[in-house]
């Protein structure tokens, strides 16, 4: 009585620390090496290994992990299996053997008589009445080495690791699903940071996904609050300078002279305030990416300088003389159109071509329109948070607005309405009052000039667009036939707008 008493917190305590180990571990190969440490420790084996039912089910199992085995010892191990270790995970019950040696049912199996395994003790790992493999321990020194009293704490060190096998697989189940749906992803819509699954974004993600791994310059054009610097930051953080600094500069409206020291740096004395030396932004970004924004509002002054870091990789510090070099990726981005503007001699055509070695043009959302629902319900989980967490989405005529509304400030006045509707709306659902969107301005969807085979193209294409390239809906929609309407996206070309 007293003894049982005196080992059961013992008992006790050995299963709750094997529990609280087994159960921190998520990699298969340590827990089932932690299994078998813990399994041979608690009563004392010589030697073990742990056998799992294979995905083709019994008799096919497979040695999953083993201890105080020699490598000329391990093909034992199979033929082990196919006596005690079969026999206990078919019956469902611990096998112990006092005298291996002597028992009718294993005694002239070779691996016994070969190894000459005094003592043996099996126990099955069942997981909800579905056995998936089995402890094996033994010892080659001692007969009678395991008890009776052995099997309770070991069934039950079994039963604990068949639910910690169990999370292990799925565990790495669920993070190789995850791997593969994250590269799935990037294949298929680009990068995580951008929204969209609409036709036009689709071509954006393709062709990002084309330059990230280059050093080719890239020319991002869109309208304000497409997300230009989003792509950016995507094409950088995704290719093989993701490990170097990206550097943002906006180029509008900045004074030549403080563009100049803050790209290409100063020395000491230059200038009224240059009281020290200062790297350029430019030096900062070296071997990585430099982000010029609005690069069409750059001056002819600075236009001329930018060439010289594109053509030579070159720049001078203002009121230096030394030249130095840089390896910088040039990323630029503009919401104006710099072949407009070079036609008209305000860009020069030199630096134009040097910038727009790719050119990648975002949409602006009223083209996006199957991306609307997506990006409000992005946004609404972004900021629905904390104190207005019971917002659940949008009601119907909520949805309808924002699918009708044109966006003159396209993603990031979507992003600014839903926030503002986040913080009004008392209710679950997000209604039209909340979205206080503005009334659209009255204008012609067409520019004067636009002739009618212009608007037949223009109106195909915004309802391919709206209908997320589905050529039999775009087709009943306009009231055409699908022969119709392929032979004139055949005819008119993929680069159309």
């Amino acid at each position: 009585m007293t003894k049982a008493k005196e080992s059961a917190p013992s008992s006790l305590q050995t299963l709750s620390s094997i529990a609280a180990t087994i159960n921190s571990l998520e990699d298969p190969d340590r827990l089932l090496e932690r299994i078998l440490e813990s399994a041979m420790q608690a009563i004392d084996a010589e030697r073990g290994f742990i056998l799992l039912v294979s995905p083709n089910g019994l008799p096919d199992l497979e040695v999953k992990g083993y201890l105080n085995f020699k490598e000329a010892e391990l093909g034992e191990l199979e033929r082990i299996s196919r006596s005690a270790v079969t026999e206990v995970i078919r019956s469902g019950e611990p096998l112990l053997l006092y005298e291996a040696q002597k028992d009718d049912r294993f005694g002239s199996t070779n691996s016994v008589v070969v190894e000459q395994i005094q003592s043996i003790a099996c126990v099955p790992l069942t997981l909800k009445s579905r056995r998936i493999g089995a402890i094996y321990l033994d010892s080659i020194s001692q007969r009678g080495r395991f008890t009776r009293d052995s099997l309770p704490l070991l069934t039950a060190i079994a039963n604990q690791s068949a639910v910690a096998i169990e999370n292990a697989r799925l565990y790495q189940s669920i993070r190789e699903e995850n791997r593969r749906l994250r590269g799935e992803i990037q294949r298929i819509h680009g990068f995580n940071e951008i929204i969209g699954r609409s036709r036009p974004m689709r071509e954006v993600f393709e062709t990002t996904s084309r330059v990230i791994d280059s050093d080719a310059s890239v020319l991002i054009q869109g309208e304000s609050g497409t997300g230009k610097e989003l792509v950016a930051r995507a094409i950088h953080y995704n290719g093989h300078r993701k490990d170097k600094p990206f550097v943002a500069v906006f180029c509008g409206s900045l004074p030549d002279e403080l563009l100049e020291s803050e790209l290409f740096g100063h020395r000491k004395g230059a200038f009224t305030g240059a009281v020290s030396d200062k790297k350029g932004l430019f030096e900062v970004a070296n071997h990585g990416t430099i982000f010029l924004d609005e690069v069409g509002d750059l001056s002819p002054r600075m236009q001329t300088s930018l060439l010289r870091v594109l053509q030579e990789g070159e720049i001078r510090r203002v009121g230096d003389t030394d030249i130095r070099r840089v390896d910088v990726r040039i990323v630029s981005a503009t919401n104006k159109s710099l072949e407009d503007l070079t036609g008209s001699g305000d860009f020069r055509e030199d630096l134009y071509y040097r910038l727009n070695t790719i050119d990648i043009v975002l949409p602006p959302l009223r083209r996006r329109g199957s991306d609307i629902d997506l990006l409000a319900h992005h946004f609404l989980d972004q900021f629905a948070v904390d104190g207005r967490s019971g917002i659940r989405g949008f009601d119907e005529p909520a949805l309808d607005a924002m699918r009708s509304y044109p966006w003159p400030g396209n993603v990031r006045e979507l992003e600014n309405v839903i926030e503002r509707a986040v913080v009004m709306c008392g209710r679950e659902l997000i209604g039209v009052d909340d979205l206080r969107l503005r009334p659209p301005e009255k204008q012609d969807p067409f520019e004067p000039g636009t002739t009618l085979k212009d608007m037949e193209r223009i109106v195909t294409f915004r309802t391919l667009d709206e209908l997320d390239g589905n050529i039999s809906e775009a087709a009943k929609s306009l009231g055409v036939s699908r022969r119709w309407l392929h032979y004139k996206l055949k005819e008119w070309g993929p680069d159309s707008p």
